[in-house]
């Protein structure tokens, strides 16, 4: 067959791009005006940090007074009573209107400083960057050291913020993902007794919009990426032939060089001895399963109930994605796991237990689900930790390569330890 057979028509380029209702929709949800975006500051950490240090500052201009601040801290010592310091109730019975915020100080992404009370909270903010060796513990140590004479009484609290799920090094420090933010941030808006300005409620909701589609939680980006995946099905000709001429990017040749070219969904490719089951790649994905996953599944000769629009169609998915770094040339490559919206909800929940019993039995780290997992409202739910590896020069492919094979090499025993769950599922998806 020759290379211009599989060119498309001119019946099918009009076909997908005049008035294509389902094009349209997504082209409507990409154009969407949400000026942090435009302004380049949805993944710059440093920006975060900034708005966050504003809303925990009661005495800001946001309308919220402590509620924000109360709301967050709460949240992060949720279930840490017999740690030291105070509690989630301590905290929400408190007035601390009083709070000094810090941005910046002596490092510290955020410092807060409540005189009154004698504590003191390091909020260590990591959007995309990773965490360095002892730098946590560091900061309680400043702490300490700037405020020696007070520190019998001063109790010093350590928060981790983070965008993923990820431990702190410094056990100390109290978990919180932005995910807490999206939940907080509405629920203040929406009680009556606080007041913000139409101008703050635009920004927050903004922002609000920001995190959730960055931490995988916007749902209407969900619906999206369906509607892309029926979109790539129903015109897979002329899109291919749009990728291969128009978006060849350093990433894709990376993806090329592991999984090979012009590779099929479905088809089994080796990677460092390793066999998996190609789904798709972009400028700035590659989605795939381990094969043992694959076969499990049936290949593509099962569907499986709510799965239907969901990435390759089968209650679990990898992929891996390149994200830009503040800079324009440095990046990172991060590996994610997902179970998807499997029906009916006994099954999806009783797949997420036996996932989360075998990295428990096999005292596999690197798996481990965000709270309320398995919650009946919830349809993805992401199970990788440690998984992102530092890009230095994000249009290098063979640096992209490396970390892409690097990445699959470290989760070789998690993949291997799923497959031991996937043997017994059935088809109905229950066990």
């Amino acid at each position: 067959m020759s290379a211009m057979s599989n060119e498309p028509t001119h019946d099918e380029l009009e076909k997908l791009f005049v008035n294509n209702e389902k094009m349209d929709r997504i082209a409507a949800y990409l154009n969407r005006f949400n000026p942090i975006r435009i302004m380049g500051m949805d993944r710059m950490e440093i920006r975060h940090s900034a708005i966050l240090a504003w809303l925990l500052d009661p005495k800001e201009t946001h309308g919220l007074g402590d509620a924000f601040l109360k709301a967050l801290l709460a949240e992060a010592l949720r279930g840490r009573s017999g740690v030291g310091g105070p509690t989630a109730i301590d905290i929400s019975q408190s007035d601390l209107r009083d709070v000094e915020v810090r941005r910046e100080w002596r490092n510290m992404d955020i410092f807060l400083y409540c005189p009154r009370r004698k504590w003191a909270f390091v909020v260590e903010n990591k959007f995309y960057a990773t965490q360095g060796e002892g730098q946590l513990s560091k900061y309680i140590e400043v702490v300490k050291s700037v405020f020696k004479e007070d520190i019998e009484e001063l109790k010093v609290v350590g928060i981790f913020l983070t965008l993923f799920d990820e431990e702190p090094k410094d056990k100390s420090y109290a978990p919180l993902r932005y995910a807490a933010i999206c939940e907080l941030l509405p629920r203040l808006l929406a009680n009556e007794g606080v007041s913000v300005s139409r101008e703050v409620d635009i920004f927050l909701r903004h922002y609000i919009e920001i995190i959730r589609d960055e931490a995988g939680m916007n749902d209407e980006r969900s619906e999206m990426e369906k509607l892309a995946q029926q979109l790539y099905r129903s015109h897979k000709k002329v899109l291919d032939f749009v990728m291969e001429h128009g978006a060849a990017t350093d990433f894709k040749i990376a993806a090329e060089t592991l999984f090979g070219t012009n590779t099929a969904r479905g088809a089994k490719v080796e990677v460092d001895g390793r066999a998996y089951a190609f789904g798709w790649s972009n400028g700035r994905n590659c989605a795939f399963l381990p094969w043992s996953w694959y076969t499990a599944f049936g290949g593509q000769q099962q569907t499986w109930p709510g799965c239907e629009g969901y990435w390759m169609g089968y209650p679990l998915i990898c992929w891996m994605e390149l994200i830009d770094g503040n800079d324009g040339s440095k990046g990172y490559l991060r590996l994610f796991a997902e179970v998807g919206p499997l029906s009916p909800y006994f099954a999806r929940k009783e797949l997420i237990e036996k996932i989360q019993e075998q990295a428990s039995d096999k005292k596999l780290n690197l798996i481990k689900f965000q709270g309320g997992a398995s919650d009946e409202v919830r349809k993805y739910s992401r199970f990788l930790r440690d998984n992102s590896v530092d890009i230095h020069d994000i249009y290098d492919s063979e640096r992209i390569a490396k970390g892409m094979s690097g990445l699959l090499s470290r989760f070789a025993a998690s993949f291997d330890a799923i497959e031991n769950v996937l043997a017994s599922l059935r088809p109905d998806g229950s066990y």
